[in-house]
């Protein structure tokens, strides 16, 4: 603990959340599980103890890797049923999708096509319109494949959305910020911020130089009507006022809008390539994200079997749905515009452009690098290529 190598996965959202009553005639069921991690003498970061719930007691055991191997096994399935819950419900449907939903809509409302702002980001914003229509009628939308899957199906999606905007802060949408709040700068292997902040930087870098470009100064930012009332609007429709998340509702400063900006470019590309690319290479092995669960938790130990486990994970039907889902989301588009590709000129002067040619080169110096690291890899993490990062939420 002193040295940092202790780490906890705690699933309390999940309390309360109401549970999809039947899929295929069968009760489902659900837990706030917590899963304590700990960073080995080898580096590895390796799960030593699980609850299966909030409350300990009698029929709250805690499950050991010394456990029987069908006793551990079904625990950490548990775990994973809770992280497919809270993965597609809050980090993907809600801080990709619905976050860039509503940057679209107010980049429209507030910011006319000459801003600056608008040019920047409106590459980012492509198709996730019509995609979230999709995702309404096909997702999540009542009757469709989340009611006929998943354990928050059917009364438990918009419950979770609620709890995951009551807990929502600037920092956990900033990369640098969320890698630091959460203690997680020297856990091993750690792909996803490795890359992560590698594109972050960069992109960073990019808005940096447009913002210093258009805005000389401080009082510049503070003084844009249109870039205060877009800013505004987010905060007020999107993120409901809700001054505990520490999101601003206006920007004093050059480099307040930078960050701001970064946010909103890293959300609506790489963050979302993160969350959505790799969901059918981890989910299709079912037992490691199981979509819904039939039985109830185990409150004893040495009572699961082989059968338990069987009769616990989600059936055929329930699978199949599960799989087509993570497939189809995990496909390449069809008309891909990686990170950086902007086939539509919005910049017409001479040293935007530079920028945005400096942009893409730095976005190729970054691809070669994951690409040579890969190769050392045990375990190669695709995601965050710059030459698969679709520019927007279109998927």
């Amino acid at each position: 603990l002193q040295k940092g190598n202790i780490f906890l996965a705690d699933y309390k959202i999940l309390q309360g959340i109401p549970v999809n009553d039947l899929i295929n005639g069968r009760k489902q069921y659900l837990t706030a599980p917590m899963c304590l991690l700990w960073k080995d003498l080898q580096d590895q970061l390796l799960p030593i103890a699980i609850q299966l719930g909030q409350t300990p007691g009698e029929q709250m055991p805690i499950f050991l890797p010394s456990d029987s191997e069908w006793d551990w096994m079904l625990a950490k399935m548990w775990v994973r049923n809770a992280e497919f819950q809270l993965h597609q419900t809050v980090y993907h449907l809600l801080h990709t999708h619905l976050f860039a939903e509503v940057f679209n809509v107010a980049t429209h409302r507030q910011l006319p096509c000459n801003h600056p702002v608008y040019k920047l980001i409106i590459p980012h914003l492509r198709n996730t319109l019509e995609i979230n229509t999709l995702a309404r009628q096909q997702l999540v939308g009542s009757g469709a494949i989340f009611d006929q899957a998943m354990a928050v199906g059917k009364g438990g999606i918009q419950p979770l959305l609620k709890k995951g905007m009551e807990e929502l802060t600037y920092s956990g949408l900033c990369l640098p910020d969320d890698i630091e709040s959460r203690g997680l700068d020297s856990v091993p292997d750690f792909y996803y911020r490795d890359d992560g902040m590698m594109i972050w930087d960069a992109v960073e870098r990019f808005v940096s130089s447009i913002v210093d470009y258009y805005y000389k100064s401080d009082e510049c930012v503070r003084t844009d009507p249109e870039l205060q009332a877009w800013v505004a609007e987010i905060y007020d429709k999107g993120f409901l006022q809700n001054t505990s998340s520490g999101i601003p509702s206006s920007l004093e400063t050059m480099s307040s809008l930078v960050k701001y900006l970064t946010m909103v470019i890293f959300r609506c590309s790489a963050q979302h390539a993160s969350v959505n690319s790799a969901q059918f290479d981890f989910y299709a092995w079912m037992p490691n994200g199981p979509t819904s669960m039939k039985s109830p938790p185990p409150t004893a130990k040495g009572v699961t079997t082989l059968q338990t486990i069987l009769e616990t994970l989600p059936d055929v039907s329930t699978t199949a749905k599960g799989l087509l889902v993570t497939w189809r989301l995990s496909a390449e588009a069809k008309d891909q515009r990686p990170l950086g590709c902007y086939p539509n000129v919005h910049f017409i002067e001479e040293t935007p452009q530079k920028f945005i040619q400096e942009f893409q080169e730095k976005l190729d110096e970054i691809s070669k690098t994951i690409n040579d690291r890969n190769q050392t890899r045990k375990l190669s993490y695709l995601y965050l290529d710059p030459k698969v990062i679709e520019n927007s939420v279109s998927i």
